[in-house]
């Protein structure tokens, strides 16, 4: 897996979110600095977990789509005598 990076403007929507919850839950301000640092530590430490769920969720998706199809592809199948 290469490394998972944000463009600017998803960053920059994370950043103002984190400042916003600390401000809100935590009644700290934190600047956009140690937002931006806290971020990439959330994405670099915790983002494989959560990559890692959506692929597993992915798959899981598919799995029960091939499955239809196969199921769909025996009910085509002809009788043979």
């Amino acid at each position: 897996m290469s490394e998972l990076k944000l463009s600017r403007e998803p960053k920059e929507a994370l950043v103002n979110k984190l400042q916003k919850y600390f401000e809100r839950e935590l009644d700290y301000e934190i600047g956009q600095f140690d937002a931006e640092f806290l971020l990439d530590f959330i994405g670099e430490e915790l983002g494989p977990h959560f990559y890692n769920q959506g692929i597993k969720d992915a798959r899981a998706i598919m799995d029960a789509g091939i499955s239809a199809i196969q199921d769909d592809l025996y009910g085509a199948e002809q009788a043979v005598e």
